[in-house]
């Protein structure tokens, strides 16, 4: 720790045996001349969050488009979203940015060996925006994604480039189907187009990455055994830290270390029930996996949220699903399977269904933005105004495996780049990749093109710009 006249280096950490923990933001890192003339407000820190769900939405049949189950009925600022499976996005419409309308042509058959393999290749494509090679050998081949873009201009800047986690067990080798690579179904994240990276599902593993747990896998399994929390190593290191800080700064530390320590309080927890005999959900899932679909999605939240506060990271991507994944999700109000409801024979009664499914999904995502909206970054806002969060599918209509009018919405500022409160439609046969690049470049990529990019697409449009298709 580097303390010189009361000022803190952005880089101090708190360190005892086998623990290191990175600090949040604090008045004391910011010098007062910067913090006089409002320097950090033009010297803004910005965030990349992907996430990924599989299997389109129901608002992309032609029955959902009418229903506006996805897309309101209005573009511009005047949208109604009750209709929409993005309801619970409602109170962040001032950061929400619906984007209709758009294609991911390079997920769709390019050759007839190609044709049905639509869930083995989507996923590889959903970040790069590029169409995979097919093969179930290891030359494969598909883009570099946006996060790892994102991550090779700015990742140097923080202790890890970056970070690639997911739902679902995704660590399948070999060949899938289709003849495609498992690779290309398990990951959304491409280091190179050669490179796709692993993700992490376990909370536990993500947790110990953060907060530098112990050197090896056996030291972290035995500090795990004795049932304490990292702070407890960390006494010495944070009473002396205080001791330096003004109260506001003593009062957003003690916030900080006290969501560390929920956080890992409920890891304990799993891991304490997922050992304890009782029967499993998912019994081949890692110890620290809970079986709850939301318990699990907003412990890896909950972990973004720190890494964000405390600068360790600046991009996640983040694959909620697996494509063909059978798994029921009864919270939403419809039990049977996910690939079977996608599969919705163009029914009403079973989009309607699937629709539920969709809904819930979206619905765990406010939780999540709430958590940066609640946190201040620096004089230039909070999290959530220096953020991007984009959801998405590369997928459509799921029944028959195309990839028209996807679904997708960004929230977030990306620090005054995107405004916020507005849908836009776009022309028909905008690829994806069109918002994409214009998403990269709000957060100072630089780019020309990307995938199969045409231009960049306007995301502060308030007029409409497309007509409806036949």
């Amino acid at each position: 720790m580097f303390i010189t006249n009361k000022h803190i280096s952005r880089r101090a950490v708190l360190k005892g045996i086998s623990a290191t923990v990175a600090l949040p933001l604090l008045e004391a890192m910011v010098p007062a001349r910067a913090l006089a003339q409002g320097a950090a407000a033009t010297n803004r820190k910005l965030r990349f969050v992907a996430l990924e769900m599989v299997h389109g939405s129901a608002g992309s049949t032609p029955i959902g488009i009418q229903k506006n189950l996805w897309a309101p009925a209005s573009v511009g600022h005047s949208f109604d979203l009750s209709p929409s499976v993005l309801s619970p996005l409602e109170p962040f419409r001032d950061y929400l940015t619906v984007v209709s309308n758009t294609d991911v042509r390079n997920a769709e058959a390019f050759t007839a060996p190609e044709i049905g393999g639509d869930h083995f290749r989507s996923s590889a494509v959903f970040l790069t925006q590029s169409h995979p090679k097919q093969t179930q050998g290891s030359d494969l081949h598909a883009g570099v994604s946006i996060d790892q873009i994102f991550a090779k201009k700015y990742g140097q800047e923080t202790p890890i480039p970056s970070m690639q986690l997911c739902i679902e067990n995704v660590d399948q080798a070999g060949g899938c189907s289709y003849g495609y690579s498992c690779a290309y179904t398990d990951s959304i994240s491409w280091a190179s187009p050669s490179q796709p990276l692993p993700m992490i599902r376990d909370p536990r593993l993500v947790f110990d990455q953060l907060f530098g747990v112990g050197s090896t896998p056996a030291e972290r399994k035995e500090r795990r055994s004795e049932d304490r929390s990292i702070l407890d190593w960390l006494g010495t290191s944070i009473n002396r830290l205080k001791k330096d800080l003004g109260a506001a700064d003593r009062a957003r530390l003690n916030d900080y270390l006290d969501d560390v320590r929920e956080i890992e309080r409920r890891i304990q927890k799993v891991e304490a029930y997922n050992t304890s005999g009782e029967q499993r959900e998912l019994p081949g899932a890692p110890i620290g996996v809970p079986d709850s679909f939301s318990e699990h999605v907003k412990l890896m939240f909950d972990l973004q949220a720190l890494a964000f506060a405390s600068d360790l990271t600046r991009v996640f991507a983040f694959k909620l699903g697996r494509d063909a994944s059978n798994r029921a999700f009864p919270e939403s109000g419809y039990k049977g399977a996910f690939h079977s409801a996608s599969h919705h024979q163009e029914k009403e009664d079973k989009i309607v269904d699937f629709a539920k499914i969709n809904k819930y999904h979206v619905s765990l995502v406010p939780y999540f933005l709430e958590k940066l909206k609640n946190t201040p970054d620096g004089e230039g806002g909070t999290l959530l105004d220096n953020s991007v969060v984009l959801y998405g599918s590369p997928m459509g209509d799921s029944n028959v495996h195309n990839h028209k009018r996807v679904p997708m919405f960004i929230a977030g500022h990306a620090g005054g780049a995107l405004k916020g409160n507005v849908h836009v439609k776009a022309a028909d046969g905008t690829p994806m990749a069109n918002a994409m690049l214009t998403v990269a470049n709000g957060l100072g990529l630089g780019l020309p093109s990307f995938g199969d990019s045409t231009g960049e697409l306007d995301l502060n449009a308030a007029a409409p710009v497309a007509t409806d298709r036949a």
